[in-house]
C-alpha cells in the first residue's frame, strides 16, 4: 500500500483489484483508510456490505483497535493478514556510510528481468505478504504476482542501482518520485553481497536521487532486521496500519 494511500488520501477508497482476480481466480475489492481520512467505521462496514467481491482486502490505521471485532461479526470471515510500518526520513538527513573505491551507483532506465526475479524472491520468498495468510491464495501465484509487478515497475522508472568495481549489481531499488516525497517501492541485496554492509550504500544512492524533501519507506512490521538498518540510517518510524482479508461466505 502507497505512502499517499496509508497516510494521505482524504477519504475511504475502495477499487477492484484486476491483477490478482486474474491471478488468483476469485473477485478482490482492496478498501483502504489512510492515517488523515478520519473515516468511521460506520462507514466501512457499509462499503463492507456493499462488496460483491469474494474477498475484500482492507488496510486500515492500526490505532483503530476495536474494528477487527466488529469486522469479525459480520457475515464474512475475518483474517488478520498482517501489519506493514511506515518510516521516513528528511532527504539529506541520512546517516551515510563512507565511500567505496571503485562502487558506482546511478539510476538506471533498465535492469535484468532474471536478476530482479531472484532479488524479488529472495527479499520476499520466505517472508511472503498478506496473500499467504490466506488458504484462498496460492503462494508460489503471489510471489509471481511480485515478481511481475517489480520487473514492469522497473520498466517504467527505472531502478537506482549499486555496482561493484567489475561492474556487477550489487543492489537495486526501485523508487516512486513524488513531489512531496519519494517512495522506496523496492531494494534489496544480492544474496551473494548480502551481511556486507551493501544495503546502507544502496540507501545512500536513493538519497542522491531523490528528487524530494522526504525520504519514505515500509515494511511488514515482522521484518525487525530491515527496520533496525533503517533506524541506523536515521530513518524513524510514523505510521504502522492492519492488513484484514474479509472473505465471503461459500
Amino acid at each position: 500500500m502507497s505512502w499517499y494511500d496509508a497516510l494521505e488520501a482524504g477519504e475511504l477508497t475502495v477499487r477492484p483489484s484486476v491483477d490478482a482476480a486474474k491471478r488468483f481466480g476469485v473477485s478482490i475489492d482492496r478498501m483502504s483508510v489512510s492515517a488523515s481520512a478520519g473515516t468511521p467505521l460506520a462507514e466501512v462496514l457499509g462499503a463492507v456490505e456493499r462488496s460483491t467481491a469474494d474477498v475484500i482486502v482492507l488496510r486500515y490505521p492500526a490505532r483503530e483497535t476495536t474494528w477487527f471485532a466488529a469486522l469479525a461479526a459480520g457475515p464474512r470471515q475475518a483474517l488478520l493478514a498482517d501489519t506493514v510500518v511506515y518510516w521516513s526520513l528528511p532527504t539529506g538527513k541520512g546517516r551515510r556510510p563512507a565511500p567505496l573505491a571503485g562502487f558506482s551507483t546511478r539510476l538506471e532506465p533498465t535492469a535484468d528481468d532474471d536478476l530482479v526475479d531472484d532479488l524479488v524472491a529472495d527479499v520476499f520468498g520466505d517472508s511472503g505478504n498478506h496473500y499467504c495468510s490466506n488458504p484462498i491464495f496460492d503462494r508460489t501465484l503471489a510471489l509471481a504476482g511480485r515478481q511481475d509487478w517489480a520487473r514492469r515497475r522497473i520498466a517504467e522508472a527505472g531502478a537506482v542501482v549499486l555496482r561493484g568495481p567489475d561492474r556487477r549489481v550489487l543492489a537495486l531499488a526501485a523508487i516512486d518520485q513524488q513531489r512531496s516525497w519519494t517512495e522506496i517501492q523496492l531494494a534489496g541485496v544480492v544474496p551473494a553481497e548480502q551481511g556486507r554492509g551493501r544495503y546502507g550504500h544502496l540507501l545512500a544512492a536513493i538519497e542522491d536521487a531523490c528528487t524530494s524533501r522526504r525520504l519514505v519507506v515500509s515494511t511488514q512490521g515482522h521484518q525487525t532486521g530491515i527496520q533496525r538498518i533503517w533506524a541506523r540510517y536515521g530513518f524513524e518510524p510514523v505510521h504502522n496500519l492492519l492488513t484484514v482479508h474479509l472473505v465471503a461466505a461459500t
